[in-house]
Protein backbone atom coordinates (compact mmCIF):
# COMPACT_ATOMS: atom_id res chain seq x y z
CA UNK A 1 0.00 0.00 0.00
CA UNK A 2 3.19 2.26 0.97
CA UNK A 3 4.55 2.13 -2.71
CA UNK A 4 1.17 2.31 -4.11
CA UNK A 5 0.50 5.64 -2.37
CA UNK A 6 3.91 6.67 -3.36
CA UNK A 7 3.56 5.95 -6.97
CA UNK A 8 -0.21 7.85 -6.72
CA UNK A 9 1.56 11.32 -6.02
CA UNK A 10 3.44 11.53 -9.37
CA UNK A 11 -0.20 11.12 -10.98
CA UNK A 12 -0.04 14.68 -10.83
CA UNK A 13 1.45 15.23 -14.09
CA UNK A 14 0.07 12.48 -15.62
CA UNK A 15 -3.25 13.38 -14.82
CA UNK A 16 -2.81 17.29 -15.28
CA UNK A 17 -2.02 16.39 -19.15
CA UNK A 18 -4.45 13.47 -19.82
CA UNK A 19 -7.57 15.62 -18.66
CA UNK A 20 -6.10 18.59 -20.46
CA UNK A 21 -6.04 16.12 -23.55
CA UNK A 22 -8.92 14.29 -23.07
CA UNK A 23 -11.03 17.87 -23.35
CA UNK A 24 -9.84 17.79 -26.74
CA UNK A 25 -13.11 16.83 -28.59
CA UNK A 26 -13.03 13.60 -31.14
CA UNK A 27 -15.16 13.56 -34.23
CA UNK A 28 -15.52 12.24 -37.55
CA UNK A 29 -12.18 12.25 -41.23
CA UNK A 30 -10.91 11.29 -44.62
CA UNK A 31 -11.62 13.90 -47.54
CA UNK A 32 -12.20 12.71 -51.07
CA UNK A 33 -10.57 14.27 -53.69
CA UNK A 34 -11.58 16.21 -56.37
CA UNK A 35 -12.76 20.18 -55.48
CA UNK A 36 -16.58 21.02 -56.65
CA UNK A 37 -17.44 24.01 -58.41
CA UNK A 38 -19.90 25.95 -56.05
CA UNK A 39 -21.41 29.63 -55.96
CA UNK A 40 -18.88 32.29 -53.44
CA UNK A 41 -19.58 32.69 -50.09
CA UNK A 42 -18.64 34.60 -46.65
CA UNK A 43 -17.21 33.40 -43.52
CA UNK A 44 -20.46 35.23 -42.05
CA UNK A 45 -22.78 33.50 -44.35
CA UNK A 46 -20.77 29.90 -43.75
CA UNK A 47 -21.01 30.24 -40.13
CA UNK A 48 -24.49 31.10 -40.16
CA UNK A 49 -25.36 28.15 -42.34
CA UNK A 50 -23.53 25.81 -39.90
CA UNK A 51 -25.96 27.22 -37.07
CA UNK A 52 -29.10 26.90 -38.87
CA UNK A 53 -28.24 23.39 -39.55
CA UNK A 54 -30.78 21.37 -38.64
CA UNK A 55 -29.95 17.81 -39.68
CA UNK A 56 -31.75 15.28 -37.12
CA UNK A 57 -30.90 11.80 -39.05
CA UNK A 58 -28.08 10.67 -40.39
CA UNK A 59 -26.00 7.04 -40.90
CA UNK A 60 -22.29 6.36 -42.15
CA UNK A 61 -18.82 5.33 -41.26
CA UNK A 62 -16.37 7.79 -40.28
CA UNK A 63 -12.58 7.78 -39.36
CA UNK A 64 -11.22 9.20 -36.22
CA UNK A 65 -7.18 10.04 -36.24
CA UNK A 66 -5.62 11.77 -33.37
CA UNK A 67 -1.77 12.54 -32.65
CA UNK A 68 -1.21 14.45 -29.07
CA UNK A 69 2.37 13.80 -29.25
CA UNK A 70 1.73 12.12 -25.88
CA UNK A 71 3.33 8.46 -24.58
CA UNK A 72 0.04 7.19 -24.51
CA UNK A 73 0.65 3.65 -24.47
CA UNK A 74 3.45 4.12 -22.11
CA UNK A 75 1.32 6.32 -19.92
CA UNK A 76 -0.81 3.72 -19.39
CA UNK A 77 1.40 0.96 -19.03
CA UNK A 78 3.30 3.58 -16.54
CA UNK A 79 0.51 4.30 -14.01
CA UNK A 80 -0.95 0.23 -13.97
CA UNK A 81 2.23 -0.73 -12.84
CA UNK A 82 3.48 2.07 -10.37
CA UNK A 83 -0.07 1.69 -8.83
CA UNK A 84 0.39 -1.86 -8.93
CA UNK A 85 -3.03 -2.45 -10.85
CA UNK A 86 -4.98 -0.65 -8.59
CA UNK A 87 -6.70 1.22 -11.48
CA UNK A 88 -8.07 -2.42 -13.02
CA UNK A 89 -6.15 -4.89 -12.49
CA UNK A 90 -3.24 -6.85 -14.06
CA UNK A 91 -5.31 -7.93 -17.05
CA UNK A 92 -7.79 -4.85 -17.54
CA UNK A 93 -10.72 -4.03 -16.74
CA UNK A 94 -12.53 -5.84 -19.40
CA UNK A 95 -15.70 -3.08 -18.42
CA UNK A 96 -18.37 -1.87 -21.01
CA UNK A 97 -18.55 1.46 -19.37
CA UNK A 98 -18.48 3.99 -22.12
CA UNK A 99 -16.33 6.12 -19.77
CA UNK A 100 -13.58 4.22 -19.53
CA UNK A 101 -13.78 2.49 -23.08
CA UNK A 102 -14.08 5.58 -25.01
CA UNK A 103 -10.39 6.66 -24.11
CA UNK A 104 -9.25 4.65 -26.52
CA UNK A 105 -10.31 6.97 -29.32
CA UNK A 106 -7.78 9.93 -28.02
CA UNK A 107 -5.02 8.05 -29.37
CA UNK A 108 -4.49 6.44 -32.88
CA UNK A 109 -6.46 6.17 -35.82
CA UNK A 110 -10.55 4.25 -35.33
CA UNK A 111 -13.29 3.80 -37.88
CA UNK A 112 -16.93 4.44 -36.71
CA UNK A 113 -20.06 3.72 -37.67
CA UNK A 114 -22.76 5.89 -36.38
CA UNK A 115 -26.60 6.14 -36.86
CA UNK A 116 -28.67 9.15 -35.97
CA UNK A 117 -32.93 9.40 -35.71
CA UNK A 118 -33.20 12.62 -33.31
CA UNK A 119 -32.12 13.34 -29.95
CA UNK A 120 -33.65 10.19 -29.09
CA UNK A 121 -32.06 7.61 -30.64
CA UNK A 122 -28.24 6.95 -31.65
CA UNK A 123 -25.70 4.54 -32.00
CA UNK A 124 -21.86 4.02 -31.98
CA UNK A 125 -20.07 1.02 -33.33
CA UNK A 126 -16.41 1.50 -32.51
CA UNK A 127 -14.47 -1.46 -34.91
CA UNK A 128 -11.74 -3.32 -33.95
CA UNK A 129 -10.49 -5.84 -36.47
CA UNK A 130 -13.26 -8.58 -35.58
CA UNK A 131 -14.00 -7.09 -32.62
CA UNK A 132 -16.67 -3.97 -32.09
CA UNK A 133 -17.84 -2.04 -28.87
CA UNK A 134 -22.03 -0.75 -29.59
CA UNK A 135 -23.07 2.26 -27.55
CA UNK A 136 -26.57 2.55 -28.38
CA UNK A 137 -29.13 5.24 -26.81
CA UNK A 138 -32.65 4.67 -27.68
CA UNK A 139 -35.20 6.27 -25.15
CA UNK A 140 -34.88 5.96 -21.95
CA UNK A 141 -32.07 3.28 -22.16
CA UNK A 142 -28.74 3.55 -22.70
CA UNK A 143 -26.59 0.09 -23.46
CA UNK A 144 -23.11 -0.57 -23.98
CA UNK A 145 -21.96 -4.09 -25.78
CA UNK A 146 -18.40 -5.27 -25.73
CA UNK A 147 -18.15 -8.12 -28.12
CA UNK A 148 -14.75 -9.09 -26.66
CA UNK A 149 -15.43 -9.14 -23.13
CA UNK A 150 -18.76 -10.21 -23.94
CA UNK A 151 -19.95 -7.77 -21.56
CA UNK A 152 -23.19 -5.39 -21.19
CA UNK A 153 -23.55 -2.28 -19.54
CA UNK A 154 -27.31 -0.60 -18.88
CA UNK A 155 -28.33 2.81 -17.63
CA UNK A 156 -32.17 3.60 -17.29
CA UNK A 157 -34.02 6.62 -16.27
CA UNK A 158 -35.98 6.24 -13.02
CA UNK A 159 -39.53 5.54 -13.85
CA UNK A 160 -40.36 8.97 -13.21
CA UNK A 161 -38.06 10.84 -14.87
CA UNK A 162 -38.66 13.45 -17.88
CA UNK A 163 -37.11 13.28 -20.94
CA UNK A 164 -34.58 16.00 -19.87
CA UNK A 165 -33.71 13.19 -17.03
CA UNK A 166 -33.08 9.94 -19.37
CA UNK A 167 -29.78 9.23 -19.17
CA UNK A 168 -27.48 10.96 -22.01
CA UNK A 169 -25.26 8.28 -23.94
CA UNK A 170 -21.73 9.86 -24.04
CA UNK A 171 -21.19 9.76 -27.56
CA UNK A 172 -17.85 11.62 -28.40
CA UNK A 173 -18.57 15.36 -30.05
CA UNK A 174 -20.52 15.07 -33.36
CA UNK A 175 -18.82 17.46 -35.96
CA UNK A 176 -21.45 20.03 -35.43
CA UNK A 177 -20.69 19.99 -31.70
CA UNK A 178 -17.32 20.60 -32.33
CA UNK A 179 -17.58 22.86 -35.05
CA UNK A 180 -20.51 25.20 -32.62
CA UNK A 181 -17.37 25.03 -30.02
CA UNK A 182 -14.68 26.67 -31.81
CA UNK A 183 -16.83 28.69 -33.38
CA UNK A 184 -17.44 30.65 -30.08
CA UNK A 185 -14.21 31.69 -29.89
CA UNK A 186 -14.79 33.97 -32.91
CA UNK A 187 -13.98 37.51 -32.23
CA UNK A 188 -10.76 40.20 -32.06
CA UNK A 189 -8.66 36.89 -31.12
CA UNK A 190 -9.38 34.94 -34.08
CA UNK A 191 -9.54 34.91 -38.20
CA UNK A 192 -12.52 32.91 -39.79
CA UNK A 193 -12.11 32.73 -43.74
CA UNK A 194 -13.51 30.41 -46.30
CA UNK A 195 -10.48 28.53 -47.96
CA UNK A 196 -11.88 26.60 -51.35
CA UNK A 197 -13.68 23.33 -51.61
CA UNK A 198 -13.87 19.69 -50.54
CA UNK A 199 -15.38 16.62 -51.67
CA UNK A 200 -16.00 14.76 -48.21
CA UNK A 201 -18.09 11.24 -48.53
CA UNK A 202 -18.98 11.88 -52.03
CA UNK A 203 -20.66 15.60 -50.99
CA UNK A 204 -20.10 19.02 -51.77
CA UNK A 205 -18.32 20.87 -48.60
CA UNK A 206 -16.96 24.45 -48.05
CA UNK A 207 -13.91 25.12 -45.98
CA UNK A 208 -13.82 27.02 -43.42
CA UNK A 209 -10.68 27.60 -41.86
CA UNK A 210 -9.67 29.36 -38.18
CA UNK A 211 -7.12 30.43 -36.84
CA UNK A 212 -5.64 32.62 -33.85
CA UNK A 213 -4.40 35.78 -34.87
CA UNK A 214 -2.72 35.71 -31.11
CA UNK A 215 0.92 34.76 -30.58
CA UNK A 216 1.79 32.13 -28.48
CA UNK A 217 -0.90 29.25 -28.95
CA UNK A 218 0.15 26.07 -30.14
CA UNK A 219 -2.94 26.01 -32.09
CA UNK A 220 -1.89 26.57 -35.75
CA UNK A 221 -5.41 26.40 -37.88
CA UNK A 222 -8.86 24.67 -37.30
CA UNK A 223 -10.59 23.41 -40.98
CA UNK A 224 -13.85 22.28 -40.88
CA UNK A 225 -15.36 20.89 -43.71
CA UNK A 226 -19.35 21.85 -44.22
CA UNK A 227 -21.85 19.98 -46.09
CA UNK A 228 -22.92 22.91 -49.18
CA UNK A 229 -26.49 21.45 -49.13
CA UNK A 230 -27.38 21.42 -45.83
CA UNK A 231 -24.65 22.61 -43.58
CA UNK A 232 -23.37 19.90 -41.45
CA UNK A 233 -19.99 19.76 -40.13
CA UNK A 234 -18.60 16.67 -42.23
CA UNK A 235 -15.07 17.00 -41.55
CA UNK A 236 -12.85 18.42 -38.63
CA UNK A 237 -9.17 19.02 -38.13
CA UNK A 238 -7.22 20.67 -35.66
CA UNK A 239 -3.17 21.48 -36.46
CA UNK A 240 -0.49 22.52 -34.08
CA UNK A 241 1.87 25.21 -35.07
CA UNK A 242 4.99 22.10 -34.42
CA UNK A 243 3.36 20.98 -37.58
CA UNK A 244 3.57 17.24 -38.97
CA UNK A 245 -0.02 15.28 -38.72
CA UNK A 246 -3.42 16.71 -37.44
CA UNK A 247 -3.69 16.96 -33.56
CA UNK A 248 -7.29 15.50 -35.27
CA UNK A 249 -8.19 14.77 -37.87
CA UNK A 250 -11.42 13.14 -38.49
CA UNK A 251 -14.73 12.96 -40.98
CA UNK A 252 -16.80 10.95 -42.70
CA UNK A 253 -15.79 8.55 -45.13
CA UNK A 254 -19.54 7.68 -45.92
CA UNK A 255 -22.80 9.77 -45.06
CA UNK A 256 -26.67 9.02 -45.76
CA UNK A 257 -29.04 11.69 -44.55
CA UNK A 258 -32.08 9.72 -44.22
CA UNK A 259 -33.87 8.08 -41.25
CA UNK A 260 -32.16 5.34 -39.99
CA UNK A 261 -34.18 1.59 -39.59
CA UNK A 262 -35.77 1.27 -36.00
CA UNK A 263 -34.23 -1.56 -35.88
CA UNK A 264 -30.76 0.11 -35.90
CA UNK A 265 -31.58 1.30 -32.39
CA UNK A 266 -33.01 -2.36 -30.74
CA UNK A 267 -30.54 -4.43 -28.44
CA UNK A 268 -31.03 -7.39 -26.50
CA UNK A 269 -28.83 -8.64 -24.25
CA UNK A 270 -26.70 -11.84 -25.66
CA UNK A 271 -27.33 -15.09 -23.53
CA UNK A 272 -24.89 -15.23 -21.14
CA UNK A 273 -23.09 -11.90 -21.11
CA UNK A 274 -22.69 -10.30 -17.98
CA UNK A 275 -24.75 -6.93 -17.55
CA UNK A 276 -23.68 -3.93 -15.64
CA UNK A 277 -26.22 -1.86 -14.46
CA UNK A 278 -25.42 1.59 -13.94
CA UNK A 279 -27.82 2.77 -11.67
CA UNK A 280 -27.20 0.17 -9.53
CA UNK A 281 -23.46 1.28 -9.59
CA UNK A 282 -24.37 5.02 -8.18
CA UNK A 283 -26.78 3.53 -5.80
CA UNK A 284 -23.79 1.89 -4.19
CA UNK A 285 -22.10 4.78 -4.21
CA UNK A 286 -19.38 4.77 -7.18
CA UNK A 287 -18.35 7.61 -9.20
CA UNK A 288 -19.85 8.72 -12.35
CA UNK A 289 -16.30 9.06 -14.32
CA UNK A 290 -12.90 8.62 -13.46
CA UNK A 291 -12.26 12.67 -11.63
CA UNK A 292 -16.07 12.62 -10.04
CA UNK A 293 -16.55 12.15 -6.97
CA UNK A 294 -13.67 10.80 -3.93
CA UNK A 295 -10.46 10.65 -5.11
CA UNK A 296 -8.75 6.96 -4.60
CA UNK A 297 -6.80 6.30 -1.97
CA UNK A 298 -3.36 8.22 -2.64
CA UNK A 299 -4.75 10.28 -5.02
CA UNK A 300 -5.97 13.35 -3.03
CA UNK A 301 -2.96 13.54 -1.86
CA UNK A 302 -1.16 13.38 -5.47
CA UNK A 303 -4.09 16.05 -6.34
CA UNK A 304 -3.01 17.85 -3.40
CA UNK A 305 -6.04 19.12 -2.50
CA UNK A 306 -7.38 20.55 -5.42
CA UNK A 307 -9.33 17.37 -6.67
CA UNK A 308 -13.24 16.67 -6.14
CA UNK A 309 -14.19 17.17 -2.72
CA UNK A 310 -11.17 19.71 -2.26
CA UNK A 311 -11.72 22.59 1.04
CA UNK A 312 -12.62 25.59 -0.25
CA UNK A 313 -9.43 27.69 -0.73
CA UNK A 314 -7.55 24.92 -2.32
CA UNK A 315 -7.70 24.59 -5.90
CA UNK A 316 -9.08 27.54 -7.39
CA UNK A 317 -8.83 28.06 -11.06
CA UNK A 318 -7.95 31.23 -12.51
CA UNK A 319 -7.67 32.01 -16.04
CA UNK A 320 -4.92 34.58 -17.12
CA UNK A 321 -5.72 36.15 -20.57
CA UNK A 322 -8.43 35.23 -23.18
CA UNK A 323 -9.16 33.84 -26.17
CA UNK A 324 -6.56 31.54 -27.89
CA UNK A 325 -3.74 32.49 -25.35
CA UNK A 326 -5.74 31.78 -21.73
CA UNK A 327 -4.39 29.69 -19.13
CA UNK A 328 -5.42 28.51 -16.40
CA UNK A 329 -3.68 28.86 -12.69
CA UNK A 330 -4.59 26.15 -10.00
CA UNK A 331 -2.69 26.57 -6.50
CA UNK A 332 -3.00 23.44 -5.32
CA UNK A 333 -1.51 24.65 -1.70
CA UNK A 334 1.00 21.48 -1.43
CA UNK A 335 4.71 21.50 -3.30
CA UNK A 336 4.96 19.61 -5.85
CA UNK A 337 6.82 15.57 -5.47
CA UNK A 338 9.85 15.21 -6.92
CA UNK A 339 10.94 13.44 -9.74
CA UNK A 340 14.20 11.30 -8.40
CA UNK A 341 12.00 9.89 -5.66
CA UNK A 342 8.87 8.44 -8.36
CA UNK A 343 8.96 4.76 -8.83
CA UNK A 344 11.82 3.95 -11.91
CA UNK A 345 8.82 3.18 -14.36
CA UNK A 346 6.74 6.71 -13.57
CA UNK A 347 10.45 8.37 -13.72
CA UNK A 348 10.68 7.46 -17.01
CA UNK A 349 6.99 8.27 -18.20
CA UNK A 350 7.64 11.64 -17.25
CA UNK A 351 11.19 12.39 -18.38
CA UNK A 352 9.58 11.45 -21.73
CA UNK A 353 6.94 14.34 -22.28
CA UNK A 354 8.49 16.94 -19.79
CA UNK A 355 10.79 19.99 -19.32
CA UNK A 356 13.16 21.29 -16.38
CA UNK A 357 12.07 24.99 -16.36
CA UNK A 358 13.42 27.60 -14.49
CA UNK A 359 12.38 31.55 -13.85
CA UNK A 360 11.73 34.17 -11.64
CA UNK A 361 9.03 31.88 -10.43
CA UNK A 362 11.82 29.15 -9.12
CA UNK A 363 11.74 26.16 -11.02
CA UNK A 364 9.64 23.57 -12.41
CA UNK A 365 8.40 20.68 -15.32
CA UNK A 366 6.34 21.84 -18.49
CA UNK A 367 4.40 19.07 -19.16
CA UNK A 368 4.11 18.76 -23.19
CA UNK A 369 1.22 17.31 -25.90
CA UNK A 370 1.23 19.04 -29.65
CA UNK A 371 -2.02 20.92 -28.33
CA UNK A 372 -2.04 21.25 -24.44
CA UNK A 373 0.99 22.20 -22.05
CA UNK A 374 1.05 22.21 -18.40
CA UNK A 375 3.49 23.92 -15.85
CA UNK A 376 3.84 22.59 -12.35
CA UNK A 377 6.13 24.34 -10.13
CA UNK A 378 8.01 22.75 -7.82
CA UNK A 379 6.14 25.15 -4.98
CA UNK A 380 2.49 23.50 -6.13
CA UNK A 381 0.89 25.73 -8.78
CA UNK A 382 -0.35 24.25 -12.11
CA UNK A 383 -0.22 27.04 -15.31
CA UNK A 384 -2.18 24.79 -18.19
CA UNK A 385 -3.71 25.94 -21.68
CA UNK A 386 -2.68 25.50 -25.35
CA UNK A 387 0.14 27.60 -25.19
CA UNK A 388 3.60 27.70 -25.79
CA UNK A 389 6.16 27.09 -22.95
CA UNK A 390 7.67 30.41 -23.21
CA UNK A 391 3.49 31.56 -22.51
CA UNK A 392 3.27 29.46 -19.56
CA UNK A 393 6.91 30.41 -18.22
CA UNK A 394 6.02 34.09 -18.73
CA UNK A 395 2.52 33.98 -17.00
CA UNK A 396 4.60 32.45 -14.05
CA UNK A 397 7.06 34.77 -13.77
CA UNK A 398 4.71 37.54 -13.57
CA UNK A 399 3.42 36.04 -10.77
CA UNK A 400 -0.51 36.24 -11.39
Amino acid sequence: MAETRKAGRYIVPVAVAGVAAATIGLVPALAASGDPDLPEITAQQLIEKIAASDTQTLSGTFRISTDLGLPLEGLASGLTSGLGGAAGGSGGSGTADPSQKLTELISGSHTLRVAADGPERQKLTLLDGSDEYSLIHNGDDVWAYDSKSKEVFHEKAPADAGPKDAPKAELPGTPKQLADEVLKAAGDTTSITVDGTAKVAGRDAYQLVIKPKQAGSTVESVKIAVDAANGTPLKFTLASVEGGKPVVDAGFTKVDFSKPAASDFTFKAPEGAKVTEGGAEKAAGEKDGPFDGPLPEGLEEAFGGFGPGAGAGKGDVNVIGEGWTAIAKIDTGAPAPKTDEAPKEIQGLLGSFGDKVTGKFGSGTVFKTKIVNALLTDDGKVYVGAVTKDALVNAANAGK
